[in-house]
């Protein structure tokens, strides 16, 4: 199933499921949203309404260094444990949006990452049973602020202004998402990112069990799992789409003050 949340007409928040030509289908970053979204009776659609944040996260938990080419890019050692570190809910907005980015910085980057949508309320899970409380999977872009970054320990400036967490456009149950499933980022129609999920360092029952090893999680949280190799800089006016297979294409128009 392939769920999508969005606002109406009328200014009413619904939930629904996106199909094509009577079976689910993904959304397409050279095509452009097309198809419908069912809710209920009716069916929208996706051009003429308003496509939200297909969760509400309590918080996003992001995961650095969790592909080795990224690592090296980096000039970073390989983490010996997963990475942690938080986006609050101020960093959420979606697809089809123009995120505005913070001003006077000299660089800004786009990281195209696989967001795990988790299920239900959980502490303690291990690897084992991680697959239980997975209700799918979004597209994630975790955008940096590198100018702070570098300079402050705890990355607050760096990863958790306004904006800085593009996901969506929808949920994608486990079923349709391959163990090897792409993951590329394209900026005005380049790639500039293209990698697997298969090539994670951990892999996402580990990190499931690592983060709930500390916290809980709450239903709709995200989990970020990391970004391949590629990263770079954003422009006033560019216009990036991450595209994992199975899920679809999340796009996202910048403006730079």
């Amino acid at each position: 199933m392939k769920r999508v949340r969005f606002r109406d007409s009328a200014g009413n928040v619904r939930g629904g499921r996106w199909t094509v030509d009577g079976g689910e289908d993904v959304v397409t970053a050279a095509a452009g949203p097309y198809g419908r979204i069912s809710f209920g009776d009716e069916t929208f659609s996706p051009d003429e309404v308003e496509i939200l944040p297909p969760c509400e996260p309590t918080k996003i938990v992001c995961i650095g260094l969790n592909y080795e080419d990224h690592a090296e890019e980096q000039g970073e050692e390989i983490p010996d444990r997963p990475m942690l570190f938080l986006k609050p809910p101020n960093t959420v907005t979606s697809h089809g949006k123009r995120v505005t980015l913070p001003a006077n910085k000299e660089r800004i980057d786009y990281e195209a990452e696989l967001g795990v949508v988790i299920s239900e309320q959980c502490r303690n899970v291990t690897a084992e049973n991680a697959e239980d409380v997975i209700a799918g999977y979004t597209c994630v872009n975790d955008l940096s602020n590198r100018d702070d970054q570098m300079v402050e320990q705890n990355w607050v400036r760096g990863k958790a202004f306004d904006n800085a967490a593009p996901i969506g456009p929808l949920i994608a149950t486990p079923e349709h998402l391959p163990e090897d499933a792409t993951i590329e980022a394209r900026v005005n129609g380049e790639t500039r990112q293209s990698s697997s999920r298969d090539n994670l360092i951990f892999s996402i029952p580990e990190l499931i069990e690592e983060i709930t090893t500390y916290m809980t999680l709450e239903p709709g949280d995200v989990i970020s799992t990391g970004t391949p190799a590629g990263v770079g800089p954003l422009e006033d006016g560019d216009e990036v789409e991450i595209e994992i297979e199975g899920i679809g294409a999340l796009s996202h128009t910048v403006h730079i003050p």
